[in-house]
């Protein structure tokens, strides 16, 4: 091979990946390790970049910022414990959402993103807690409202309308997740959560 055609092959291997070619996933792995690592306040756009060995542009042509990232990573996070949860085997509608319910608020509970974030950048969460919905609460409704209206189809919850009964219940849970650490040690988290569980049955029974 020709020293000119091993220079070329240098310099198109030390490129730059095109933007559209990067995985979102990618930077959102990157932003979770150093989110853990060193907290949100003192990450900063560039660190991102760097550790996700892509360009700050590329970066910023997804999200304005490190609350926008942060925002993103959060909503995948509780997405896949969203999926994850609410199983189709459970013996009825009531069964189906009480014990996923329950699941995703034991999981937010522990999770290291979310424990990183309330010890170390608790004002992140303010806004979502006092004074808007983010895109995950979002989600969390609307499962929510589908699996009342499925439990109510079956006979299993009751007459209401499933939006105000989702939004009780979400709130909630929103209460038991991030507050639960303050009302009770780790290794009684579980009493924590058969409480809810009874509190959500009885809620919704007929």
């Amino acid at each position: 091979m020709s020293q000119r055609s091993s220079e070329s092959d240098q310099e198109t291997s030390s490129r730059p990946t095109p933007a559209n070619a990067i995985g979102e996933e990618r930077i959102l792995d990157a932003a979770y390790e150093l989110l853990l690592a060193i907290g949100m306040r003192r990450m900063t756009m560039a660190d991102i970049a760097r550790h996700a060995e892509v360009s700050r542009a590329t970066l910023y042509r997804r999200w304005p910022n490190v609350q926008a990232v942060v925002a993103a990573l959060m909503t995948r996070e509780w997405t896949i414990a969203l999926v994850s949860a609410f199983q189709p085997d459970a013996a009825d509608g009531r069964a189906r959402l009480v014990e996923g319910v329950v699941e995703v608020v034991a999981k937010t509970r522990v999770h290291p993103l979310m424990r990183k974030i309330i010890e170390l950048d608790p004002e992140f969460l303010t806004p979502y807690l006092l004074e808007r919905r983010g895109s995950s609460t979002v989600a969390h409704l609307a499962l929510v409202e589908e699996g009342i209206r499925q439990g109510q189809a079956d006979g299993s919850i009751r007459d209401g309308d499933p939006v105000w009964l989702a939004r009780q219940i979400i709130l909630v849970s929103l209460a038991s997740a991030v507050s639960g650490p303050v009302m009770a040690e780790k290794d009684e988290y579980t009493k924590l959560d058969e409480e809810l569980r009874v509190m959500l049955t009885r809620y919704l029974a007929p």
